[in-house]
């Protein structure tokens, strides 16, 4: 056999194989994260009711400071819905991705609720594209993505803010443009 031939069936080979787990990686299931158990919250309350832009320019804050001021490869919008937008590069394309969530308040924790996916003009399931993200971003601790349950939570009991105390959501209503945190001071021990 000619060493021509052996050569492009060894690279059509390899090429196939390099496929074939790419698809199977980006398709299999992803091991679910375990969530702590929220904390209870003793302290001094104060009830803090926000508009969905004020409260994504602190999230926005918070986010890059838990993932030390590096560059963020997912941008958030809060409007109706919560939207994170980032981009996919394969074969070196750059697809656009946005993702939309609904927001759910549980035991003072957000769960973002997959609502629907965008991959320019492809159409990938939610929760391939969790998983991917789950991968490629090292969000901080107090966020899990949790691509089976196609839904991203956010633990807010274990965010640090000023002097200890913590928050904790009490109600997200993006249609009427309402949000309504509970910040809990803790009582001073002498």
């Amino acid at each position: 056999m000619n060493k021509w031939k052996v050569a492009f069936f060894v690279l059509a080979g390899a090429i196939i194989m390099v496929l074939v787990s790419i698809v199977y990686l980006a398709t299999s299931d992803v091991e679910q994260s375990s969530l702590r158990e929220p904390t209870a919250l003793e302290g001094n309350i104060l009830t803090v009711e926000t508009t969905a832009k004020e409260f994504e320019a602190i999230a926005k804050q918070y986010l890059m400071e838990a993932m030390n001021n590096s560059p963020v490869p997912v941008e958030l919008a809060i409007e109706e819905k919560i939207y994170l937008y980032s981009t996919l590069t394969v074969f070196n394309f750059e697809l656009p991705i946005q993702m939309d969530f609904n927001p759910v308040v549980s035991d003072g924790n957000i769960i973002l609720k997959q609502d629907a996916v965008h991959v320019g003009k492809i159409n990938i399931q939610p929760k391939q594209v969790l998983k991917l993200m789950k991968d490629a971003v090292e969000f901080p601790s107090w966020i899990t993505v949790q691509p089976n349950d196609e839904q991203i939570y956010v633990d807010l009991s274990r965010i640090n803010i000023a002097s200890g105390s913590r928050v904790r959501a009490q109600e997200i209503d993006l249609e009427n443009d309402k949000i309504v945190l509970q910040v809990v001071i803790p009582n001073e021990t002498k």
